[in-house]
């Protein structure tokens, strides 16, 4: 799994003009499930997102994260993550897991981390959807699950 983590004052995902998740303080997290991904990624980023110190201590040193800042997170599912740009000008997507089974890891993904107790909005899968961030900041971070694996 791939993800773009943002920390933000504020976040809301509206797909046809309604608003179907929204935040305050905490990280919107856009989500991508590659071919090969399983319930170990999934485990690999709900630890991570929960774990992840991107929020200030009262040094103002990133030490907090999003449990301890009593904050949020925003799942936003976005199968771009998955672009080959390696060739040409065209991304390729044929890395992306596909859709059923993308949304079945989003949502244990979801259910992981309402189960250590955060407040989660999400997107609607697989909708054309208007993100609204207010970066705070700015933060921003890569998370892939892959990259355990390497090492």
């Amino acid at each position: 799994m791939r993800a773009v983590v943002q920390r933000v004052s504020s976040a809301s995902v509206t797909v046809e003009d309604q608003v179907v998740g929204c935040i305050g303080h905490g990280l919107c997290v856009f989500v991508g499930a590659l071919a090969g991904d399983d319930a170990s990624d999934v485990e690999f980023m709900a630890r991570k997102l929960a774990t992840l110190r991107v929020f200030h201590d009262a040094a103002g040193k990133m030490n907090r994260n999003v449990i301890d800042v009593g904050g949020e997170l925003l799942i936003v599912s976005q199968f771009t993550l998955a672009a080959d740009t390696t060739s040409g000008t065209r991304p390729s997507f044929t890395a992306a897991l596909e859709p059923a089974e993308a949304e079945g890891l989003l949502e244990k993904l979801v259910a992981a981390l309402q189960g250590q107790g955060i407040k989660v909005g999400v997107g609607r899968f697989g909708a054309r959807m208007r993100v609204e961030i207010v970066n705070e900041g700015p933060v921003t971070i890569q998370l892939d699950s892959r990259a355990r694996k390497k090492r």
